[in-house]
């Protein structure tokens, strides 16, 4: 098995269930942005960035697009993340929220991820260091120069995703009229967030096999280390409880689990990709963002503990965003409940009404 369909199967580093991806008409093709300059000072002259699209673009009298829609995903991921059938069975058939009959939806690859330009290439540690600014940056050129989009009726975005579409609603007020958070926080990456990040980006840089990213086989003892809190910090307790409730049924889920990602993940990828959100802070500047937003995150989801309490402080900062929180159950799916759209596909509905 390759490490493309890996990295389909296992829905990317948070999302932590595996499902075939569905059977829904797409196309694929890649921009080359020219001449990219990041924030780190650092530039290159080309970056491709790969996406995924459905349904058909719809132009108004002026000839610009009118219908478009565009899904980020999160840390690791790719486009493809939203083509398996707990996200788009749900919401891109006739008469759901996504209708492929109305909406074009736009699919990214971020850089650093699937099929975008990122270290493993050959650039290795050279790669520029990017950030969240830079990787919205590359998604509005994508949009603009590449699909000739210049509005979005939704950004919805998971995870990361949730976090790009914060640093879209400041950078880019009103590009998109409506904005769908979900699983983030409009905050600093502190506290234990950052902790375990933390962690797995030490243990790469302290496998010798690493070599500073000139390793010639992958660093497996620092991404074993990887994958395993990456399994943590995805987990539903209540389901994981209620599905394995002795110690063997949870060793044996645990290897199945390991071993679906191990293989998905390279080290100076994961490196890169952890480490973008090391600046991601959008709370002084909510205030810009005064389009619809509806912000989800879920009660059993690690990475964003609802005991901090900061989406329902944050929220009312912005004067048309309303917060909900999904209960937790054994049927919810810890941080990765942001792809099961059967949890939030009838809020997203009430939002694209507005």
């Amino acid at each position: 098995m390759t490490r493309t369909i890996l990295a389909v199967l296992t829905l990317a580093l948070f999302l932590p269930f595996s499902a075939l991806a569905a059977d829904w008409p797409t196309k694929t093709g890649d921009f080359i942005a020219r001449d990219v300059a990041f924030k780190s000072g650092e530039t290159l002259a080309e970056v491709r960035m790969h996406y995924t699209t459905l349904g058909t673009p719809r132009r108004n009298a002026k000839g610009e697009i009118e219908n478009a829609v565009m899904v980020l995903h999160g840390t690791g991921g790719s486009g493809r993340n939203f083509l398996v059938p707990i996200f788009a069975d749900e919401l891109y058939g006739p008469g759901q929220p996504l209708d492929l009959a109305t909406t074009y939806v736009i699919l990214p690859d971020n850089i650093g991820h699937g099929g975008s330009s990122k270290p493993s290439d050959g650039l290795r540690m050279a790669f520029p260091r990017y950030d969240y600014d830079d990787m919205v940056a590359l998604q509005h050129r994508l949009l603009v120069e590449g699909l000739g989009v210049k509005r979005l009726k939704l950004i919805l975005g998971t995870s990361m995703g949730c976090m790009h579409a914060f640093v879209w609603g400041e950078a880019y007020p009103g590009f998109a009229e409506r904005l769908a958070p979900f699983a983030c926080n409009a905050a600093p990456l502190a506290g234990r967030n950052r902790m375990w990040r933390k962690m797995a980006l030490d243990a790469i840089r302290a496998d010798p096999a690493w070599m500073g990213g000139n390793y010639t086989t992958q660093p497996l003892a620092g991404l074993r280390t990887v994958t395993n809190l990456l399994i943590l910090a995805g987990a539903n307790p209540l389901a994981q409880q209620a599905q394995y409730p002795t110690r063997e049924a949870t060793e044996k889920a645990l290897e199945q689990s390991f071993n679906a990602r191990i293989g998905a993940i390279d080290a100076n990828d994961a490196l890169y990709y952890i480490d973008a959100s090391r600046n991601y802070d959008p709370s002084p500047a909510l205030e810009k963002i005064t389009v619809p937003v509806l912000w989800i995150n879920s009660a059993d989801d690690f990475i964003n503990p609802p005991e901090l309490g900061l989406a329902e402080q944050l929220v009312k900062r912005m004067p048309k965003a309303r917060f909900v929180l999904i209960p937790a159950s054994t049927e919810t799916r810890g941080h990765g409940t942001h792809t099961a759209a059967k949890f939030w596909k009838a809020d997203l509905a009430r939002l694209l009404a507005q």
